[in-house]
């Protein structure tokens, strides 16, 4: 997705072809409904290396509005009722449209201008700009070959051969309101491009780090022992902290810890001291 090609490696063939085609995706809410206080991978259940190749991800939700219901039930209820003097009069006919779009797929390969080039340059080091006084990463190269495929696509709807700056402009406005829908942290509310590449906010992050370190700390004032029940420990935590802790937050924290070769967990039931330990 991210390359445009597909590699193949197969009966002593070997080579690489361009993928002539888009992805277009739609998921459903694990839970059936959307959970605000949760990131876009933890309500879809979908891998951060998937989500992150798409250039435009957005939300189609249900809000309890009036005036979104009402838009909603005329446009259904249209489906119904139209006439063919109605669709004669719609803006263009769908078969115009497919054909319009072939055109432009086949014939139209429009390059980028030099005031285009420098208009995308500058909106990459804006993303860049926008996280740097937080300690965050707020975009990556990635982001700005999803601008680059935008603005080439907007050139090819105009029939032009040249990626002008109203098409930069344009592909940065839809990347801009596709991230502020996708990649909205539901801690702090901000935009964080990490919870598409990582699967983890810098908030998410920070907040894992320090209940490992919570965890670490609790282990170590129980002096050397040689294991500790883990469902005692998990009560211990939740006990002695002044926000909610759930078991996944603590499964995180002891994962990390068994990363730094500091414990080793046996299962569901217990976990063991490493030796080595400082």
């Amino acid at each position: 997705m991210e390359q445009q090609t597909l590699s193949i490696a197969k009966a002593g063939i070997i080579c690489q072809l361009n993928a002539r085609t888009s992805i277009l995706a739609a998921a459903n809410p694990s839970e059936s409904q959307w959970n605000k206080n949760k990131t876009i991978i933890e309500n879809v259940e979908l891998p951060h290396t998937l989500l992150s190749r798409f250039d435009l991800i957005f939300l189609i939700l249900d809000p309890q509005s009036e005036l979104f219901d009402k838009r909603l039930a005329s446009h259904l209820v249209s489906l119904y009722y139209k006439t063919p003097q109605i669709e004669e009069d719609d803006i263009l006919d769908m078969s115009i449209l497919r054909d319009y779009l072939a055109y432009a797929k086949e014939h139209i390969h429009p390059k980028l201008g030099d005031e285009a080039s420098q208009k995308l340059i500058q909106a990459y080091i804006d993303m860049r700009k926008v996280g740097s006084g937080r300690g965050q990463i707020s975009a990556y190269p990635r982001q700005l070959e999803s601008l680059i495929r935008l603005s080439e696509a907007r050139a090819k709807i105009r029939f032009s051969q040249v990626v002008e700056i109203e098409d930069v402009e344009e592909a940065w406005r839809l990347h801009r309101e596709a991230l502020k829908q996708s990649a909205t942290d539901p801690l702090s509310g901000k935009i964080d491009v990490g919870i598409l590449t990582t699967g983890l906010s810098s908030a998410a992050r920070k907040r894992r780090i320090e209940l490992a370190q919570s965890v670490k700390k609790m282990i170590e004032n129980k002096g050397k022992v040689p294991t500790i029940s883990y469902p005692k420990l998990l009560a211990e935590l939740k006990e002695s902290s002044s926000v909610m802790i759930t078991r996944e937050q603590f499964e995180d924290a002891l994962k990390d810890l068994q990363d730094e070769g500091f414990i080793v967990v046996m299962g569901k039931s217990s976990i063991r001291l490493c030796k080595n330990r400082d």
